[in-house]
């Protein structure tokens, strides 16, 4: 996917202790990305902003 989407979305502390954050990404985010439940994400920062990138996997041959 080379076009990109933007939104801004709001990070939900787990109440776990953990440190980690949860967000909920909106359905047409996941729509455009080509991704569901269980999809694995890289994040990075880029000039201030927070990319997500699906991982692909290669060993998915038929």
């Amino acid at each position: 996917m080379s076009d990109s989407v933007k939104t801004t979305v709001k990070c939900q502390d787990p109440g776990d202790g953990s440190g980690d954050v949860i967000i909920d990404l909106p359905q047409d985010v996941l729509a455009a990305m080509n991704v569901g439940l269980g999809d694995l994400l890289t994040i990075e920062m880029v000039e201030g902003s927070i990319v997500l990138k699906p991982i692909r996997d290669a060993d998915t041959e038929s």
